[in-house]
């Protein structure tokens, strides 16, 4: 994976090092995070929820709202969030950037480069060794649950979403008033 400088926030490269010692020296690289809409008729703007594998070597078992991982070496971080969304929900979409900082905490260190896409009713598939499940939420559901610290979350997106003003807001309410979803 790229290393990069945590003191620069367009994420400049200053070297590489293999996954594993990226993972237990908590070096700084960058990853990314894809919040998935319901943008069918009637889907409201709701969110995407999934619950995280058991064998996650990070936060296994934590519910996200936030399809993503790490950028490869060398790969730019919107393709990178293609990809995830392509390999976790079997998806693509077109992506808008909404965030991007840095992340910390004793087992992460990262830039994150977070997107939003619109689902357009196209069938989900889960890859089974990240999603144990997923669903639909409300975000005013989701935004009650994130007040609860005991709720199992992911530390990294529950941070970049409280970063984030004003998730919980459609940005596009209107946008499938009237249309049919994909087949």
């Amino acid at each position: 994976m790229d290393l990069y400088d945590p003191a620069d926030d367009a994420g400049r490269v200053t070297g590489r090092a293999p996954r594993r010692e990226v993972r237990a020296r908590n070096l700084p690289h960058a990853a990314t995070g894809v919040l998935l809409r319901d943008g069918t008729p009637g889907g409201r703007g709701r969110v995407l929820v999934h619950r995280r594998t058991t064998t996650k070597d990070l936060n296994p078992g934590a519910h996200d709202c936030l399809a993503g991982g790490v950028v490869d070496a060398g790969e730019d971080p919107l393709d990178a969030a293609h990809r995830e969304l392509r390999e976790e929900l079997g998806i693509d979409a077109e992506l808008r950037p909404v965030l991007t900082r840095w992340y910390r905490d004793d087992t992460a260190h990262y830039l994150a480069h977070v997107y939003e896409a619109r689902w357009d009713g196209r069938p989900l598939t889960l890859q089974p060794s990240e999603v144990a499940r997923a669903w639909w939420e409300d975000t005013a559901t989701l935004r009650r649950r994130l007040e609860d610290p005991g709720w199992p979350f992911v530390p990294d997106t529950r941070a970049l979403l409280a970063a984030w003003p004003g998730w919980w807001e459609d940005p596009h309410p209107d946008a499938t008033a009237g249309r049919t979803p994909s087949a």
